[in-house]
């Protein structure tokens, strides 16, 4: 497997308004969605997460002019990827990623598989009562079969929505920057993020030094405007998920 992109992020909480201010928001193109996460029913009725703990994110995107389902990997290995989905690829209407997620306290492998949908198909699928595994498509289900195995798919419940607000290319510095608010279940959560892509040139000593330089100056950045990095070990998406579970666990019971 070739050199791959880094995604390096940093989560902001507390007053969100105050830092897409402080972060010059204003600047980039938004985009409003409502987001949903699937999870095993049977265990967000008992309040866990088996997905997510086994490494794997489903999640509809609603909204916008377009809509999405993405079935990702995370964290995974690459010895995990086998067969087609051991490179990235795009063929309509599927884009597959591996990536590096750069997070302030640590780095993991990514690989998402997106779907693009017409907007308006999915609304169905996050529907009470629905099984949102229905929704997968089978190269969705061959991924899933292939490089996760061992997760099962019965039984899929939509939890959700999530209030994403997201600002493409905001300039920090020398940095372009996106910004993404996630609101649900009285959490407010900013995350602001770069895309670090490999050079023809470059090996692998090269592109982890161009990247780590990258990391600083985005937080670096944030911190120059009065605006303080969140010290919380989880991610937003674990964090997000266990809340809207712990919401759900007596309805689903």
């Amino acid at each position: 497997m070739s050199l791959l992109p880094a995604e390096i992020k940093v989560n902001v909480e507390g007053d969100v308004p105050g830092a897409l201010s402080a972060l010059g928001s204003s600047r980039g193109a938004l985009t409003s969605r409502r987001i949903w996460f699937a999870e095993d029913r049977q265990g967000a009725a008992e309040g866990r997460v088996p997905l997510l703990d086994n490494g794997v994110i489903v999640r509809f995107r609603l909204g916008g002019a377009s809509e999405d389902l993405t079935v990702k990997l995370r964290p995974c290995d690459q010895e995990q990827l086998v067969g087609r989905f051991s490179d990235a690829f795009e063929a309509g209407p599927f884009t597959y990623r591996i990536e590096e997620d750069w997070l302030r306290n640590g780095r993991v492998l990514a690989a998402s598989l997106v779907r693009d949908c017409p907007p308006g198909s999915l609304g169905d699928a996050v529907e009470q009562g629905t099984d949102a595994a229905a929704a997968m498509d089978a190269v969705q289900d061959q991924f899933l079969h292939a490089c996760a195995p061992s997760v099962r798919l019965d039984g899929l419940v939509a939890l959700g929505p999530v209030l994403s607000t997201k600002i493409e290319d905001v300039p920090l510095d020398d940095l372009k920057a996106d910004l993404e608010v996630w609101s649900v279940a009285g959490l407010e959560f900013l995350e602001v993020s770069i895309r670090v892509k490999p050079k023809d040139d470059d090996d692998r000593e090269t592109f982890t030094a161009r990247a780590e330089r990258k990391q600083r100056k985005l937080q670096e950045a944030v911190r120059e405007r009065g605006v303080p990095l969140s010290e919380h070990p989880e991610n937003k998406t674990r964090r997000v998920l266990t809340a809207l579970v712990a919401a759900a666990a007596g309805r689903l019971a």
